[in-house]
């Protein structure tokens, strides 16, 4: 009896970890984006757990890359908007991913069978079968192109098409007909670029060790204000306070002085900061 209230008790604890486990979480950011969550929009930032209904938005020449439970991940091009859907009502972690604007890599590692989630492209529906895949929604057409694995792909009032030959790509233009098509490894290595990490991006990763202070001031209220309107451009700005009438506004969590220097650059640029100063 003991062995077996032991048993229950270990399982309960297994359960309750599972499900505490987060199911995506943000690896990195190329600023600026934004977090949609609750009908109200905050920065992006690494190390943000996703809950189900949690929407990504990615801003001009920004990146974004995502880890899901199972170990693989979504890269983000610029102007993309993600959303993460609540998973299937039987606990397993089958989660549908919607792309409703720009580009995305989704790249699986083998995850627990049954764990793949559904991919949605706008008006293009995608069966995950241990893969990587390449697509981009515009407003002129949903496209979808295999890089390796075999996917089933499906549009409304189309039967599913399935890719099982690297370079395959599935197009729906609006208002047209879907078709398939085979692509060259140039084009390809072309489209991916829009979902890497720019070498010289504003790149931020959690335990990123540099950052950037936008402005020193005596003033609390005047740091809190241009860390509001930072944060309102997607840049993950915080109040520190470095002694006494000394406050700073500070966007930390960059992986580079690189990546650094290019976020002082954007700030410079586009969020009104006169000399910003890079720091580690």
């Amino acid at each position: 009896m003991k062995r077996f209230a032991s048993m229950l008790l270990a399982g309960l604890a297994m359960a309750g970890a599972a499900a505490a486990a987060p199911q995506a979480s943000v690896e990195s950011v190329q600023y600026p984006a934004w977090l949609e969550r609750g009908g109200a929009a905050v920065p992006l930032a690494p190390g943000t757990e996703l809950r189900p209904d949690d929407r990504l938005r990615t801003g001009a020449s920004a990146r974004a890359r995502v880890r899901l439970a199972d170990g693989s991940t979504v890269k983000l091009g610029e102007k993309a908007v993600f959303a993460f859907e609540r998973g299937r009502s039987d606990g397993l972690l089958r989660n549908t991913l919607r792309v409703l604007a720009g580009a995305f890599r989704y790249t699986s590692f083998g995850g627990t069978r049954g764990t793949s989630p559904a991919i949605r492209v706008r008006n293009v529906t995608i069966g995950i079968r241990g893969t990587d895949l390449w697509g981009k929604s515009t407003d002129e057409r949903d496209l979808v192109c295999l890089i390796d694995g075999a996917i089933g792909v499906s549009s409304p009032g189309n039967p599913e098409v399935r890719l099982d030959k690297p370079l395959d790509f599935y197009q729906l233009p609006r208002g047209g007909e879907p078709a398939v098509d085979k692509v060259s490894e140039a084009q390809l290595a072309e489209w991916a670029l829009e979902t890497e990490m720019q070498a010289d991006g504003a790149v931020g990763k959690a335990g990123g060790a540099w950052r950037v202070v936008a402005a020193r001031t005596a003033q609390r209220n005047d740091a809190l204000a241009l860390g509001r309107s930072l944060r309102a451009a997607g840049f993950p700005a915080r109040l520190v306070e470095e002694g006494p009438g000394s406050f700073a506004t500070v966007v930390a969590g960059l992986e580079s002085e690189a990546a650094a220097k290019a976020l002082a650059a954007n700030l410079r640029a586009s969020g009104g900061v006169a000399e910003p100063v890079v720091e580690r």
